[in-house]
């Protein structure tokens, strides 16, 4: 499918063309990741009538990934007004919140604390913000794309070990939808995943972390721990932005990555360092959460810690040196 919407985009023109705010040098086709949206959305009714997925989660998945990829592909193809797009971000929490049952209650020190109707608002702004980091962190050539399967495989390994193998068909199905647009986006990138698969991705992956802490809430530390690269760098690249009183809607590339890969002067170093990040890092301080019941936000500091210094060392947030 990846390689149709290859063709497409080369006979359509639909290409990202480098410029001063951009972490490649030629033309690229983008919009590939079209195919992980089809290709998971359409598997998600088979699971459900297979008995491997809930009919909630199945339509929680389906409509709010649907309304987000649909908007990015639009915005792929011409510009749509900022408003617009957040309005649709929204919408897509919206329904799946309503579908999974809205915030679950979280883990904290030993005990279950329900936000209640605060939680719903919560859960809205983590489901739009990681929609919208993950679009920003889709930048050089592979991340998105191994960052969505080291999380979702890790994931299936702490649901493994808990001995709920019924949560992992979700995130398996994932890896194997990326699995297919990563062999064409592999530095050096033959197609870009575009709005719409980043989008998607972003807040499909959020979706799964809130379905899943609804099983068992900590869980969701698990996923916030395994999602830990993207999060730490886009959230710590907002900050200092908006300190610095920034338009942080504009087009920039001060993400940590983005600064990583000018220094090593390619693409593949920085997206295998993601992946060890993800594998010897990021996967034992989950498994921890889980095996050894080290505290959740024990965990998410004892895990987050190295990747500020990393995004620091890197020069998150800053502004790039003429």
């Amino acid at each position: 499918m990846t390689w149709l919407l290859r063709r497409y985009a080369i006979a359509s023109s639909l290409m990202d063309m480098p410029n001063g705010r951009s972490s490649h040098s030629v033309p690229t086709p983008r919009g590939g990741g079209v195919a992980i949206v089809l290709s998971f959305l359409l598997m998600l009714p088979v699971l459900a009538f297979s008995g491997m997925l809930g009919w909630p989660d199945t339509w929680a998945l389906l409509g709010a990934g649907a309304l987000v990829a649909s908007v990015g592909f639009l915005d792929d193809h011409g510009h749509i007004a900022a408003r617009w797009r957040l309005l649709a971000h929204f919408g897509g929490a919206a329904w799946a919140l309503a579908w999974i049952g809205g915030m679950p209650p979280i883990q904290v020190a030993g005990s279950l604390v329900d936000l209640s109707w605060v939680g719903h608002v919560l859960a809205a702004f983590y489901l739009v913000w990681m929609l919208n980091l993950y679009n920003f962190m889709d930048g050089i050539d592979g991340i998105a794309s191994v960052e969505a399967m080291c999380a979702c495989l890790g994931a299936s390994l702490v649901y493994w070990l808990m001995g709920q193998p019924g949560l992992m068909f979700t995130p398996l199905l994932m890896v194997v939808a990326v699995s297919g647009f990563l062999y064409w986006n592999f530095p050096p990138a033959r197609i870009f995943m575009g709005d719409a698969g980043s989008g998607f991705l972003g807040l499909i992956l959020a979706i799964m972390s809130l379905q899943a802490a609804w099983v068992d809430p900590a869980l969701l530390w698990v996923w916030l721990i395994l999602l830990g690269v993207f999060i730490v760098d886009a959230t710590f690249t907002l900050v200092r932005r908006l300190l610095r009183g920034d338009k942080v809607y504009e087009a920039h590339r001060s993400h940590a990555y983005q600064y990583a890969s000018r220094l090593y002067g390619r693409h593949l170093p920085v997206t295998l360092s993601v992946v060890a990040i993800n594998v010897f890092w990021l996967l034992p301080v989950a498994v921890c959460v889980v095996w050894w019941q080290l505290n959740g936000v024990l965990g998410l500091i004892l895990a987050y810690f190295p990747l500020i210094v990393l995004a620091v060392r890197f020069h998150a947030g800053e502004l790039e040196k003429p």
